[in-house]
Parts: C-alpha cells; structure tokens; sequence
C-alpha cells in the first residue's frame, strides 16, 4: 500500500542549525534566472552586428509564499515561526563571530523536488502580511511572500569563463549518521570529516540533526579544506 502521508516542505540551515517545517505547502512558487551579455561594438560594415558574448549566469531565485495558522491553538500566536524568517535575513551567526557578516545558507527541501534539492540559498527578502488576531492582539495567520537567493558553490570558480552554478550531491542524515562514517562512505577517508563541518558550517560534529541534508564537497575539496 502506498504511502500517503504529506511531505512538508521545510526551509533548513544547512548542518541542521534551524529549520521551519512550513504547515502548509506552497501552491505555487516561481524561478528566475538571468544570464549575463556582453554586445561587442558594432562594425560600420556588418549592418546586423556581432553576436553578444556570454559573461556568465546569475544566481537562480526562487520566490514563494509560506501561510502561518494558529487560530485553532488555546494561546495562538504565528510571531514566532515568522521571526524566524526575519533572523534569517541577518549575518549568521557563525558568519559574525569570525567576522564576515555572511548571510544564513538555507536549503529549501520539499521531499525530492529536483529543482530544489542540492542549492543553497540566502533569503533575500521577506514582506509579511497578519490576517486575524486574537482578542488579546496576537496574530494568528499571516501570509509572507519571501524571496531566495542561490549561493554560488567554491567549485563554480574552477570555469571562469562560465559563472554557472553546478548541482552539488547532498547527504540525508540517518540514524547512527557521523562526519566520519560518512566521509568513510563518500571518500574513503574518516580524516575528511573535517572538510564536511567546514563545508556546511557545522560548529558541533557530535551533533547532526537526523533528516536535515548536507552538502558533499568534491574529494578534493574535502581533502583541501580538511588540511586548513
């Protein structure tokens, strides 16, 4: 018999730090990419000019609505899933203790979407709008419109001329899970469980939360980030 229970879609920092289940899934969502053009300068003598040069892709972004209910709950109030949102358009905050004041890497995971999994993403902007209340004030349903960004990968810079974004292999931490077993498992070396944390910003090794996604850096990326 099939199985027939939901699949939620999440947003999830990448290592597990944070995530928000979203209660209802989105009836739609919209991607835009762009590409960059460079025309070269018009020839007197070719009346229909060259042809332009590709200078690279832009980042791939995703823009969605999330629906927050809570009217049903004896002490309803939506603030604090939205707040969630609002942290996440600040500097992480391992990003801020070593001083570089980057945005939080989320994954956007909707069972096994193609389109989504395996990116990471920044959350560019957030608009929200409340829609009931209680009678003490709180608000129990909100609407917010968000849009995300795609981060580029370090190995998007091995092409220069290209500026793509290339998919990257996730892993979907199980039961019994740790950096080493899986570095065991991708690259056949435990010693690169250190490139992983690195990779995905994980401050705790010991402490993987079971159904987030990491990211898998190439062989020799793990081996590379596993020496700094």
């Amino acid at each position: 018999m099939a199985d027939s229970k939901m699949i939620r879609a999440k947003l999830q920092e990448a290592g597990g730090a944070g995530s928000l289940e979203f209660k209802f899934n989105p009836s739609e969502y919209s991607v835009s990419k762009g590409a960059r053009w460079k025309l070269p300068e018009r020839n007197m003598k070719d009346k229909q000019g060259g042809k332009p040069e590709f200078l690279g892709s832009d980042p791939q972004t995703i823009s969605l609505q999330i629906f927050f209910d809570d009217w049903e709950a004896a002490f309803g109030n939506v603030t604090k899933d939205v707040d969630k949102l609002f942290d996440w358009c600040a500097p992480s905050r391992s990003s801020v203790s070593s001083e570089k004041h980057q945005p939080a890497e989320l994954l956007l995971i909707w069972g096994s979407n193609s389109q989504l999994v395996d990116r990471k993403f920044y959350l560019e902007k957030v608009s929200v709008k409340y829609t009931m209340f209680s009678r003490t004030g709180n608000p129990l349903r909100a609407t917010a419109d968000i849009v995300l960004k795609e981060i580029p990968n370090p190995a998007a810079g091995t092409n220069p001329t290209s500026g793509s974004i290339h998919a990257r292999k996730t892993h979907l931490i199980s039961d019994g899970d740790t950096l080493q077993s899986i570095a065991t498992k991708e690259y056949g070396n435990p010693n690169f469980w250190r490139g992983l944390a690195i990779f995905n910003d994980i401050d705790d090794p010991l402490r993987l939360a079971i159904g987030s996604r990491i990211l898998l850096p190439s062989s020799d990326e793990a081996a590379a980030i596993s020496k700094n």
